[in-house]
């Protein structure tokens, strides 16, 4: 019988359904698990389930029943892979569910910074438009999807997608070649060109330690026309420190998070302490996050772990050998 143990269930919403798997099992969901709640819950485990908690190699090596670390998101920098690795434990990921929510978020938090629909509504709220004496005003400056060039950081599926939808609103959309390549071929626009040619910057990049801070006061000093920057990738691949400065220094527009570098982010942080500015949306790490989506994470959750165990695994990012 496998053991299995979910140890964040609250990371997906109370009414996604984790179906039962396909063999004998038991299974046991902790809401949300410390760091040092770990090693215990996972003592007598075969099958983790982890979508935020990390599980490091001090934990790892305290586990010698775990076969399974059945990963309940795309990211799985939050595992030890090298310690699973040599301890024989597989990694597997969920892929393609949000190849509609995350674009659609990216596209939420770019319409509404392009049209500066929070200034506008915080306006109305406070009693600009009667104030005004006329059917509309214009205090803040309104821009078009349409004729924009979107650079995009990642070429993935959902970089892809972001590529499609923008195309559908006729803007330009770039694929930057990696930062500090050369010659990638023709899918690539130079990461110096698309950073001086962009009016929108949408991030799609996993985080490495390649990619952390990709972002930074050099970059946004290159930025020529003055971009939006939509991160509904990983924090910490902008400079969060260096992002406050862009806006101060009006070298970007503004700017659309749904990631921190810490998550929560503490009260004190770079992107708490602008969250307020109109030129900024900062949500919290939800724009994976449709139900549709939720679901079709949960089911593909439970179908890995059911064909692990049948001996035919799938989305290892690292095998057992």
């Amino acid at each position: 019988m496998e053991k299995i143990v979910f140890l964040d269930r609250a990371t997906l919403a109370p009414q996604i359904r984790l179906r039962a798997p396909r063999f004998e099992h038991e299974l046991v969901e902790h809401e949300k698990t410390a760091a040092d709640e770990v090693t215990e819950r996972l003592t007598d485990a075969t099958i983790a389930i982890t979508n935020k908690v990390p599980l490091t190699q001090e934990v790892l090596y305290r586990l010698p029943n775990l076969k399974l670390i059945a990963v309940a998101a795309t990211g799985t920098d939050c595992i030890d892979k090298a310690a699973c690795q040599r301890r024989g434990i597989a990694v597997s990921n969920i892929r393609g569910y949000a190849l509609n929510t995350v674009p659609e978020h990216t596209f939420a938090l770019m319409l509404a910074l392009r049209r500066n629909l929070v200034a506008y509504r915080n306006d109305v709220l406070a009693g600009v438009w009667q104030k005004s004496g006329q059917f509309c005003f214009f205090d803040h400056p309104i821009h078009d999807l349409g004729g924009a060039r979107l650079g995009i950081i990642g070429e993935g599926v959902l970089g892809q997608r972001v590529a499609e939808i923008g195309k559908a609103f006729g803007m330009l959309p770039m694929f930057a070649a990696h930062k500090g390549k050369q010659d990638m071929g023709p899918l690539y626009t130079p990461w110096p060109e698309v950073l001086a040619t962009s009016d929108v910057i949408s991030i799609h990049s996993p985080l490495t330690l390649e990619t952390r801070n990709m972002l930074a006061m050099p970059e946004f000093r290159a930025m020529k026309r003055k971009p939006l920057i939509i991160n509904t990738a990983r924090g910490g691949l902008v400079d969060e420190g260096a992002l406050v400065r862009a806006l101060d220094e009006g070298l970007i527009s503004g700017a659309g998070f749904d990631v921190a570098d810490g998550e929560p982010p503490h009260p004190d942080s770079p992107l708490m302490r602008i969250a307020g500015r109109p030129n900024v949306i900062l949500t919290p790490h939800v724009a994976w996050a449709s139900d549709e989506a939720q679901q079709a994470l949960a089911d593909q959750l439970m179908g890995n772990i059911e064909n692990f165990v049948d001996g035919k695994p799938t989305n290892l990012v690292q095998s057992a050998y």
